[in-house]
C-alpha cells in the first residue's frame, strides 16, 4: 500500500469541486510534506489560497495543463499527482470539440512527459464514466486520455519510471455543474423541473466519496490499471420527485404545484451509463468497493503481477452499467439526499 504521507503532492485541478475536495482529505488525514495546486481558475485559486493561508504545506500556482514548460517546473520534486483537471460538461465540449482535445487528451499527454522529466513516484488519472462506449467529444477525450496512461505505464523500460494508472466514476451529486444545484434552482422558482428523458438512469456518489475512492486506488495503483468506483444507480425521474417533495416546502410551495417537463436528450447524451464495458469484463476484477480493469496492452519490458488484498471475483460476467442495476427506491434516495447533507432543508422558506 502506497502512504502520502511525508510525500510532495499535485493536484492538478485544484480548485473545482473534485479537487478541492481532494486537497482538504489529504491535508486533514494523510500528512503530506508538500501539497501543491495548479488550476487555470484564478478567482477560485485565490479563494482556495486564502483558506489555506494558515498552512504552509500548501502552495497554489496559477497555470494551465496545455501548458507543458508549466507543468514542467510545477512538479519538480513532486512525488504524486493527482490530474483532476478537465473539461467535462458533455454539451460544452459538443460546441467545442478542439478545446477538450486541448485539455483532456493534450493535457494528460503533457502530464506523462512532465511526470517522466521529474522522476514522479505515481500518476492517478481521474477519468469518467462517459469514457466507455463514448457517444460524445468529452467521453471519447476521456477516453483518449486512459488509453495515454496505460501507455505510458507499458512504454517504461524496464519498469522504470513513474507509475500511471486511472480512476474511474460517475456522477459527483453536489460538484458544480451537476443536477442537484440545478433542479434545486428550479424548485426555487416553483418550477417546472426539466428533465431529459424518463427513463435515464445514472450511477451517482458524493464528492466525500469519490474522493475517498481516489485515494484509495492511488494506494493500490500497480501501474495501466483502471479503478471502477462501486455507486449506486438512480432514475433521474424519482431524484427529481425526491427533491419535489423533499425541496418544494421550503420555498413555500406544495409538492404537487411543482411540475416536471420532459425536453429530451441533449446532444450525446445517454439513457444509461457505462462504468464497465463487454470488452473489459474478460480483464476486470472485483475488489471490496472498487473493480480493478487489468490493462489489455501489457508491458514489452516488465511484467506487473496485479496482486490486490480482498479480492472478491477474477470471474466479471456482468457489464456496470446503470440500466442493469436496482436503481434506488423513492425513500431510499430520500434518506440518501438528506444523510449526504446533498440537500440543505433548514434554510429559510423565501421564494426566489
Amino acid at each position: 500500500m502506497r502512504a502520502l504521507r511525508n510525500k510532495r503532492i499535485l493536484i492538478t485541478g485544484g480548485v473545482g469541486t473534485v479537487g478541492r475536495e481532494l486537497v482538504g482529505q489529504i491535508c486533514k488525514y494523510h500528512d503530506p510534506k508538500e501539497v501543491r495546486v495548479i488550476d487555470n481558475n484564478e478567482s477560485e485559486l485565490f479563494f482556495l489560497d486564502q483558506h489555506y493561508g494558515h498552512d504552509n504545506r500548501v502552495f497554489c500556482y496559477l497555470g494551465d495543463i496545455r501548458d507543458s514548460y508549466k507543468l514542467s517546473n510545477v512538479m519538480q520534486g513532486v512525488n504524486i499527482v493527482f490530474h483532476v483537471a478537465a473539461l467535462k460538461h458533455v454539451i460544452l465540449c459538443e460546441k467545442s470539440p478542439w478545446d477538450a482535445v486541448q485539455t483532456n487528451i493534450k493535457g494528460v499527454y503533457n502530464i506523462i512527459n512532465a511526470a517522466k522529466e521529474n522522476d514522479v513516484e505515481l500518476v492517478l488519472f481521474t477519468s469518467s464514466d462517459k469514457a466507455v462506449n463514448p457517444t460524445n467529444v468529452m467521453g471519447t477525450s476521456k477516453l483518449m486520455g486512459e488509453r495515454l496512461i496505460t501507455a505510458a505505464n507499458a512504454t517504461k523500460l524496464n519498469g522504470n519510471g513513474p507509475v500511471f494508472s486511472t480512476t474511474r466514476f460517475g456522477n459527483v451529486l453536489g460538484s458544480n455543474g451537476s443536477v442537484i444545484p440545478i433542479f434545486e434552482r428550479q424548485i426555487k422558482k416553483g418550477g417546472p423541473i426539466t428533465i431529459t428523458d424518463l427513463k435515464m438512469t445514472r450511477f451517482i456518489m458524493t464528492i466525500e466519496d469519490a474522493v475517498s475512492l481516489v485515494l484509495e486506488s492511488a494506494k493500490l495503483a500497480q501501474g495501466g490499471e483502471v479503478f471502477v468506483s462501486k455507486m449506486p444507480v438512480i432514475r433521474i425521474e424519482d431524484l427529481a420527485y425526491s427533491m419535489i417533495n423533499l425541496l418544494a416546502p421550503k420555498y413555500g410551495f406544495k409538492a404537487s404545484e411543482i411540475g416536471i417537463e420532459v425536453i429530451g436528450a441533449k446532444p450525446g447524451e445517454k439513457l444509461y451509463e457505462e462504468l464497465m464495458s463487454e470488452e473489459e469484463l474478460r480483464r476486470s476484477i472485483e475488489l471490496d468497493n472498487q473493480f480493478v480493469v487489468l490493462p489489455a496492452f501489457r508491458s514489452a519490458y516488465h511484467q506487473i503481477s496485479y496482486n490486490y488484498a480482498n479480492i472478491i471475483n477474477k470471474n466479471i460476467e456482468n457489464p456496470y452499467n446503470s440500466n442493469e442495476e436496482q436503481p434506488m427506491s423513492r425513500q431510499e434516495l430520500e434518506k440518501y439526499l438528506v444523510a449526504k447533507k446533498l440537500i440543505n432543508l433548514t434554510l429559510g422558506c423565501d421564494r426566489a
